[in-house]
Protein backbone atom coordinates (compact mmCIF):
# COMPACT_ATOMS: atom_id res chain seq x y z
CA UNK A 1 0.00 0.00 0.00
CA UNK A 2 1.51 3.34 -0.86
CA UNK A 3 0.73 5.81 2.50
CA UNK A 4 1.73 10.08 2.60
CA UNK A 5 3.16 11.10 5.82
CA UNK A 6 4.99 14.28 6.71
CA UNK A 7 6.23 16.68 9.27
CA UNK A 8 4.29 18.24 11.62
CA UNK A 9 4.36 21.82 9.42
CA UNK A 10 4.21 19.96 5.90
CA UNK A 11 7.60 21.04 4.82
CA UNK A 12 9.04 17.56 4.55
CA UNK A 13 6.33 15.52 2.81
CA UNK A 14 6.96 11.84 1.71
CA UNK A 15 5.43 8.80 0.25
CA UNK A 16 6.38 5.11 1.26
CA UNK A 17 5.33 1.96 0.33
CA UNK A 18 4.47 -0.81 2.88
CA UNK A 19 2.43 -2.99 4.82
CA UNK A 20 2.70 -1.64 8.23
CA UNK A 21 1.69 -4.15 10.53
CA UNK A 22 4.06 -3.30 13.25
CA UNK A 23 6.86 -0.80 14.58
CA UNK A 24 9.32 -1.10 17.11
CA UNK A 25 9.62 1.06 19.68
CA UNK A 26 13.35 1.80 20.47
CA UNK A 27 15.11 2.83 23.09
CA UNK A 28 18.39 4.44 22.10
CA UNK A 29 18.95 7.75 23.68
CA UNK A 30 17.84 9.43 20.59
CA UNK A 31 14.49 7.75 19.51
CA UNK A 32 13.02 7.24 23.69
CA UNK A 33 13.30 11.14 23.65
CA UNK A 34 11.18 11.88 20.61
CA UNK A 35 8.95 8.91 20.98
CA UNK A 36 9.02 7.54 17.11
CA UNK A 37 7.54 3.97 16.46
CA UNK A 38 9.82 3.14 13.69
CA UNK A 39 8.91 0.65 10.41
CA UNK A 40 11.91 -0.23 7.95
CA UNK A 41 11.56 -0.24 4.18
CA UNK A 42 13.97 -0.66 1.24
CA UNK A 43 15.16 2.91 0.39
CA UNK A 44 13.54 2.47 -3.39
CA UNK A 45 10.16 2.03 -1.45
CA UNK A 46 10.68 5.61 0.17
CA UNK A 47 9.92 8.98 -2.09
CA UNK A 48 10.81 12.54 -0.86
CA UNK A 49 8.25 14.75 -2.38
CA UNK A 50 9.64 18.03 -0.90
CA UNK A 51 13.30 19.30 -1.71
CA UNK A 52 15.92 17.90 0.61
CA UNK A 53 17.21 21.53 1.13
CA UNK A 54 14.14 21.03 3.76
CA UNK A 55 16.04 18.22 5.72
CA UNK A 56 17.86 19.01 8.57
CA UNK A 57 20.37 15.85 10.16
CA UNK A 58 21.54 14.71 13.09
CA UNK A 59 23.69 11.75 13.62
CA UNK A 60 25.24 10.51 16.44
CA UNK A 61 27.35 7.04 18.19
CA UNK A 62 28.42 5.27 15.36
CA UNK A 63 27.15 7.92 12.60
CA UNK A 64 25.83 5.74 10.25
CA UNK A 65 22.18 6.63 10.35
CA UNK A 66 21.03 9.96 9.08
CA UNK A 67 17.99 10.87 11.09
CA UNK A 68 16.41 13.02 8.95
CA UNK A 69 14.02 16.35 10.59
CA UNK A 70 12.19 19.49 9.97
CA UNK A 71 13.91 22.24 11.07
CA UNK A 72 10.96 24.52 11.18
CA UNK A 73 8.40 22.01 13.50
CA UNK A 74 11.52 19.90 15.31
CA UNK A 75 9.44 16.66 13.85
CA UNK A 76 11.59 13.00 12.61
CA UNK A 77 9.60 11.71 10.26
CA UNK A 78 12.11 8.97 9.01
CA UNK A 79 16.22 8.16 8.88
CA UNK A 80 18.40 6.85 5.78
CA UNK A 81 20.92 4.36 6.73
CA UNK A 82 22.64 1.08 5.23
CA UNK A 83 21.76 -2.57 6.86
CA UNK A 84 24.62 -4.87 7.58
CA UNK A 85 24.13 -6.53 4.12
CA UNK A 86 25.10 -3.17 2.61
CA UNK A 87 21.48 -2.21 0.95
CA UNK A 88 20.04 0.95 1.16
CA UNK A 89 17.19 1.52 3.67
CA UNK A 90 14.60 4.66 5.00
CA UNK A 91 13.75 4.08 8.65
CA UNK A 92 9.75 5.64 9.29
CA UNK A 93 8.63 6.93 11.88
CA UNK A 94 4.93 5.83 11.51
CA UNK A 95 3.32 8.31 13.68
CA UNK A 96 4.23 10.85 10.58
CA UNK A 97 1.63 8.68 8.69
CA UNK A 98 -1.85 10.00 9.26
CA UNK A 99 -3.33 6.69 7.45
CA UNK A 100 -1.74 4.28 9.83
CA UNK A 101 -3.69 2.99 12.67
CA UNK A 102 -1.35 2.75 15.72
CA UNK A 103 -3.63 1.37 17.41
CA UNK A 104 -4.01 -1.74 15.46
CA UNK A 105 0.35 -1.60 15.76
CA UNK A 106 1.93 -4.23 17.27
CA UNK A 107 4.41 -2.77 18.97
CA UNK A 108 8.10 -4.84 19.65
CA UNK A 109 10.33 -2.92 21.90
CA UNK A 110 13.98 -2.95 20.98
CA UNK A 111 16.74 -2.27 23.34
CA UNK A 112 18.92 -0.69 20.30
CA UNK A 113 21.74 -3.52 21.25
CA UNK A 114 20.28 -6.10 18.46
CA UNK A 115 18.28 -6.63 15.52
Amino acid sequence: MLYEGSCHCGKIEFEVEGEFTSALDCNCSLCRRRGGLLAFVPRDKFTLKTPRENLSTYTFNTRTIQHRFCGTCGIAPFAEARMPDGAEMACINVRCIPAVDLASLEIQPWDGQSH
